[in-house]
């Protein structure tokens, strides 16, 4: 008996499909994927600073920072979960995913190592309105910064705890220190 050919969900529908699951799912070209469970506790204090310094930055403003609950469209039929989100929508309890993304933030670590980061950044370079994809490495301070100008992406590297990633089209600014906060992790040698 030959098996049932396989349906794919667009994002409306994925999203729809995900409020009674107990695990986190994001849609790729249309199939839903089971993310990894569990994060290790510097992976969370990482997240945890990132939130409360965007936070304390965007507050009272039109945009503000969340937690990977909040997926954001990169396709007709893939929804990702970034670690942290900057969106600038207004409330409303009935949207499950950023309707207006600005940034996203994506933890690089030992529970996601088999991720395509390639494909998931040309998804994310694709998003309009998105100005900023911050990877952060979680088992050594180190970040890259893609920042959307007109024919494309730059990206700048930051391996210092000294250095400061400057967001002003959000008006924010993480220091790496701060994003390192109560971690242990420390920075690699100077060559």
């Amino acid at each position: 008996m030959a098996g049932a050919a396989l349906r794919l969900m667009e994002a409306e529908e994925f999203l729809l499909w995900c409020l009674d699951k107990d695990a986190r799912y994001e849609l790729i070209e249309g199939v839903p994927v089971e993310m990894m469970a569990g994060a290790s506790a510097v992976h969370d204090r990482i997240v945890v600073n990132i939130i409360s310094l965007l936070h304390a930055q965007l507050r009272g403003g039109p945009c503000h920072p969340a937690t990977a609950d909040l997926a954001v469209r990169t396709r007709i039929r893939s929804v990702r979960r970034p670690d942290v989100t900057v969106t600038c929508d207004p409330p409303r309890g009935d949207v499950y995913d950023a309707q207006q993304p600005r940034m996203v933030v994506e933890l690089l670590s030992p529970s996601n190592v088999g991720v395509a980061w390639d494909r998931k950044l040309r998804e994310y370079r694709r998003r309009e309105g998105l100005d900023y994809i911050l990877l952060i490495d979680a088992k050594l301070v180190a970040a890259t910064l893609y920042l959307r100008n007109d024919g494309g992406w730059d990206d700048q590297d930051f391996e210092r705890l000294s250095e400061t990633i400057e967001l002003s089209r959000i008006g924010c600014r993480l220091a790496m220190a701060d994003i390192y906060e109560a971690t242990g992790l420390s920075e690699e040698p100077a060559a």
